[in-house]
């Protein structure tokens, strides 16, 4: 890049672990500028983050300075306000946030270029499948490697772990509970026309990952369709495995390439390196290269909200992914057409009691109003239509 040329501009929302990494990531970049960050904190009690100079309140000022945005806030409410004033400004959008894709993500897929990042287990699952089907290899799982889940952690078990690792106590408390990784899974499977074998996904336990990936992708061969899932390996180093098959032609090739006798072959990326990576999909939208991951149009699976505990009539949600009264659970959507997405229920108010194991519905509970909500119904509406329409 010469002098004369100017630099991409590039805006972020939020100003978490992820928007300060991708902040300092910029400075090393010789042709995208750190323009505006958005934040809805007072900008005054921001001294920890690396570029306070660029800190605005103002959602007009982060668009009007930007050539692109990324979105890394985890609020799917706020986030679905600054996309659609994004668009509206023919703003591309570059996201790490699995939670608003799978919540409303696929209300705005025709409206412009919006797509997840590689750095994340979804974004870096896009970025293998892309490979292996330039190699000729046709996808049976799309698995993501968790070392640990417990669906019900306590308070104090968790802000030991916020505070140890340096991070939000929802954010540690969704990756603890099983929130964030089934929302991962969940827009893997939507974006790439996948199945879950389960509602919550199998989560299977397993010290052999190579073996249940080959035995998930029996499973998904016997029922004519992929499958995305998760299983739980506390000492595997990986993060991310396909498990695929190829042509007959090459099975003595790819053994003596050490991938095994097939007919399933496992291939996995064992880095997921967040922040650093949003950068190269940032390029790859620059240069013409288009989504790596959406939600699509029509998406088959939702994250419902399930109850940790009972809920009496009146109890305010504060924050719903990550909280202590509520988990994430992927559901079809059509088989439950009456629940209420955890993406929405920031600041929602139980209306009736609700026990321990429970569902929510759109009865059970008082869902303050946004436009993410109204974008919810807008898929449900087409969702419906589709179905009718077969």
């Amino acid at each position: 890049m010469t002098t004369a040329q100017k630099k991409t501009k590039v805006g972020v929302i939020g100003t978490g672990f992820i928007a300060k990494g991708f902040a300092r990531a910029m400075a090393d970049q010789p042709d995208l500028e750190l323009s505006r960050v958005l934040t809805r904190r007072d900008i005054r009690e921001c001294g920890d983050f690396p570029r306070p100079d660029l800190l605005t309140n103002a959602k007009a000022e982060l668009i009007d300075h930007s050539d692109l945005i990324v979105e890394c806030c985890g609020d799917v409410a706020h986030a679905t306000d600054v996309i659609d004033a994004a668009f509206k400004a023919s703003r591309p959008v570059v996201t790490m946030d699995a939670e608003w894709h799978v919540t409303v993500g696929s209300y705005f897929v025709d409206q412009g270029l919006v797509t997840e990042a590689e750095g994340d287990q979804p974004g870096v699952l896009a970025a293998l499948r892309e490979d292996m089907l330039q190699m000729g290899f046709r996808p049976l799982v799309y698995g993501n490697i968790k070392g640990f889940q417990n669906l019900d952690p306590t308070p104090q078990e968790m802000r030991f772990w916020a505070q140890k690792q340096g991070l939000s106590l929802p954010m540690v408390t969704s990756a603890t509970d099983g929130t964030k990784v089934q929302f991962e899974q969940a827009l893997v499977a939507n974006g790439f026309g996948a199945d879950m074998l389960q509602e919550g996904f199998t989560a299977l336990e397993t010290r052999d990952v190579e073996q249940s990936a080959k035995d998930l992708a029996a499973k998904a061969k016997q029922q004519g369709r992929p499958v995305s899932d998760y299983v739980i390996s506390a000492k595997f180093p990986s993060r991310v495995f396909i498990a695929a098959e190829h042509d007959e032609t090459q099975q003595a090739a790819l053994e003596y390439l050490k991938l095994g006798t097939g007919p399933y072959y496992v291939l996995y990326h064992n880095t997921t390196l967040c922040h650093l990576e949003i950068i190269k999909t940032v390029r790859r939208v620059l240069n013409g290269g288009g989504v790596l991951l959406n939600n699509s149009v029509t998406p088959r699976i939702s994250m419902a909200a399930v109850a940790k505990k009972d809920l009496p009539a009146g109890t305010i949600i504060d924050f719903a992914c990550g909280s202590f009264e509520l988990r994430g659970h992927a559901v079809p959507i059509l088989d439950h057409p009456g629940h209420v997405p955890i993406g929405l229920l920031n600041k929602a108010v139980i209306r009736r009691s609700v026990s321990r194991g429970q569902i929510l519905t759109r009865d059970d509970v008082e869902v303050p109003d946004s436009l993410a909500v109204k974008a919810w119904e807008q898929i449900i509406k087409k969702i419906s239509h589709a179905k009718c329409d077969k």
